[in-house]
């Protein structure tokens, strides 16, 4: 990660592993906190849930596809939501943290997951949308919006996915031209493309191997 870093001409610790916990023991990650880690992520609401109690002081991302049935636990457990895929999940999110509060005492953070790699198995805002949707999710007070996320190609080899990252950051910088209250987060890259992730501009590598 810090090669790759140094590559894009970033400093060393300009990318964050968030280590995806998800089928791993809690005996495992404790070992993984011992060793000076402490950002972690799942993709499921209930394992979360069991997790989370068992291992904390950490830093809880959730990766994968919220239900809005589950959005009011996920409030409650994790310090930021990487998979926001519309608006309405948005401001079902806003609600909740304005009536329960959120983990951190302050706005809940989150990313907005687009499909840049124009998937249509993977969820997320299209380009379009997040164009003409974004100011709705920005001006939800009791949010934050840190940045945006995708999912590279999974076939091809690590370099397939780079186009797609190259398109995320290219629409990271045209919207926070325009309004700057989008983070400029991105979380991009996953075990087997998160070095061309980092070069490509990535903050957050989501790492599970």
């Amino acid at each position: 990660m810090a090669a790759a870093c140094v590559r894009s001409g970033r400093a060393p610790d300009a990318a964050v592993l968030v280590a995806i916990s998800k089928t791993w023991s809690v005996d495992r990650l404790r070992l993984f906190q011992a060793a000076g880690h402490d950002v972690l992520g799942e993709n499921r609401v209930q394992e979360a849930a069991q997790k989370i109690p068992l291992l904390e002081p950490a830093t809880w991302h959730l990766v994968g596809h919220l239900q809005k049935n589950k959005a009011a636990k996920a409030v409650e457990l994790v310090d930021a939501i990487e998979s926001v895929d519309s608006v309405a999940l948005a401001t079902r999110l806003d609600r909740l943290v304005g009536e329960r509060g959120s983990r951190s005492g302050g706005p809940l953070s989150l990313y907005l997951q687009v499909t840049v790699a124009e998937d249509p198995a993977t969820a997320g805002f299209d380009p379009p949308t997040l164009e003409r949707e974004r100011a709705d999710v920005l001006a939800l007070p009791n949010l934050r919006v840190d940045g945006l996320m995708t999912i590279g190609i999974h076939t091809g080899g690590e370099d397939a996915a780079r186009p797609t990252f190259i398109r995320l950051r290219e629409l990271s910088e045209r919207l926070r031209a325009a309004d700057e209250r989008l983070g400029p987060g991105l979380s991009m890259g996953m075990t087997d493309d998160f070095e061309v992730a980092i070069e490509e501009g990535s903050t957050l590598v989501r790492v599970g191997r």
